[in-house]
């Protein structure tokens, strides 16, 4: 027997006795994978030959439904697979199947699926939080029913649902992945991630996906990504910079350092700075003043481009329509399929974008939020050593060399994950700050890991925190570096 068709049936072997958890909406035929797997691994030498891939469903594919955990799209299925999809299977990987997600990735801790909720169960046996948008792929990838998963992060949806489970979550800078067959929920910020148990499969999914696209047009044009490699080589190759060499200016801002931070997660980051320190690196303090206004602008800008991008869901050009008249004398057409085929979530979200896009309230949020937006891309800008390479010249305020600094690390979540049971009893709006510290990346489009840190202390012993690092844009490969070592430090002595 094969090594690969070892690891495939031990991967599908782990699925059934972890199907209680809900990782998977809809998983690929068992006899369809092992044959898959015994093709690829003499068709094909890539380092992804034969591997199961889980694919959060909100990205297309043709042999398996897309639902995007919603009820308007249960009967689903795609004509073309999603161009991440076609990479994934061009380098030999095997679809392993569609991961359970909040619907239409509105959400921070998957509960918000019409599929059921995915879940973890901690030491206590008690069911926890996976993590949202893209929990059923961290559960997935956590209990081993697949080698990696993709997943979308639109605020975090991918770091924090890794950050929960204990694996490596990574968000690539935004337009280097393609987004063509991905359902999307806010255009301007979604960004295909990887999840896995290390940063060295993460990289090597990304490293597979990371092209050109000419069906998304807000894919990098291959002029654009050449001046970026371009300029991040010269750069490297002028100051030795890597994970791997001494000093990096590690920042610590300040700001992140936030009164919802529970005692775990803070210790968690204070034995991360201490052990950077010690490989050599040095520890600047920095400020992101707009870190604050970051999370309600983002909860601005994300509604009003789900409202519409949700639009065309209607039931007659797409989805399921509801049985009976769609629409009487007091409702207007469509309602009752919108009405049903929806989730609560996603009709909180709904309501709230297009009163933020209406003519009354436009000026008041919509635009402040997309000057929020800016401002913490500036800030970003600001505070990096090196400067933002899609830009023609330094941001105003760009510090010197010898200033700034190379990445950010700081927490993804502010706590450990909660109890489902939790989750019942908390108000919708409370939940919306698990993103407060993985949003501002997302706002600025810049490339952000989350590392699984051991937690010390008798009580919380052999859990782990999810630790982000945060680089300039384009910047990838020295965040997954840094993400590595990072994931690498072992717990502290008593």
């Amino acid at each position: 027997m094969s090594l690969l068709r070892h690891q495939a049936q031990k991967c599908l072997a782990n699925q059934v006795t972890n199907k209680g958890l809900n990782a998977f909406i809809t998983a690929s035929s068992p006899d369809a994978v092992l044959r898959q797997v015994e093709t690829a691994s003499e068709a094909n030498d890539s380092a992804l030959r034969g591997r199961l891939i889980a694919v959060k469903d909100n990205i297309c594919t043709t042999d398996l439904p897309t639902t995007c955990a919603s009820g308007i799209l249960r009967n689903f299925r795609s004509p073309f697979d999603a161009t991440v999809v076609e990479k994934l299977r061009a380098a030999g990987a095997i679809v392993a199947g569609k991961t359970n997600l909040d619907e239409f990735g509105m959400g921070s801790h998957n509960v918000h699926s019409a599929f059921g909720a995915a879940y973890q169960v901690d030491a206590e046996g008690r069911e926890v939080s996976a993590g949202g948008s893209s929990g059923g792929s961290a559960v997935a990838v956590a209990t081993e029913q697949c080698w990696a998963a993709l997943g979308t992060d639109t605020g975090g949806s991918v770091r924090l649902p890794a950050a929960y489970a204990g694996i490596v979550g990574f968000k690539p800078s935004y337009g280097l992945v393609s987004r063509w067959g991905v359902v999307a929920y806010a255009n301007s910020l979604d960004t295909v991630g990887v999840l896995a148990r290390d940063t060295a499969a993460a990289k090597q999914v990304f490293d597979a996906i990371n092209a050109h696209d000419a069906s998304d047009p807000t894919s990098l044009a291959p002029s654009t990504r050449s001046r970026i490699r371009a300029a991040i080589a010269a750069r490297s190759a002028a100051s030795n910079n890597g994970a791997g060499s001494v000093p990096l200016r590690i920042g610590v801002p300040t700001t992140y350092n936030i009164a919802e931070l529970s005692p775990a997660v803070r210790r968690a980051w204070i034995k991360t700075l201490r052990q950077l320190r010690s490989l050599g690196h040095s520890l600047h303090a920095v400020s992101l003043p707009a870190t604050p206004s970051a999370l309600s602008a983002y909860y601005v800008l994300a509604p009003a481009e789900a409202s519409s991008n949700l639009a065309k869901y209607d039931g007659v050009r797409y989805g399921t329509r509801a049985a009976g008249p769609d629409g009487d004398d007091s409702g207007v057409l469509f309602s009752a399929t919108r009405g049903r085929g929806f989730g609560d979530e996603v009709r909180r979200r709904i309501v709230l974008g297009a009163y933020t896009l209406s003519s009354e309230a436009m000026d008041n949020y919509f635009i402040r939020a997309q000057r929020v937006r800016r401002l913490v891309q500036r800030e970003f800008d600001a505070v990096f050593r090196a400067p933002n390479p899609l830009l023609a010249a330094a941001a105003p305020g760009q510090v010197q060399e010898d200033e700034g600094i190379d990445v950010l690390v700081c927490p993804t979540a502010p706590g450990l994950p909660p109890s489902l049971q939790a989750l019942k009893e908390t108000k919708p709006v409370d939940a919306y700050v698990n993103d407060v510290l993985t949003v501002p990346a997302s706002l600025a489009g810049l490339p952000a890991v989350s590392v699984p840190v051991a937690v010390d202390g008798s009580k919380e012993q052999g859990a782990t925190v999810g630790m982000q690092v945060i680089g300039q844009y384009g910047h990838d490969d020295l965040v997954l570096e840094v993400g590595g070592v990072v994931g690498e430090f072992k717990p502290e002595a008593a």
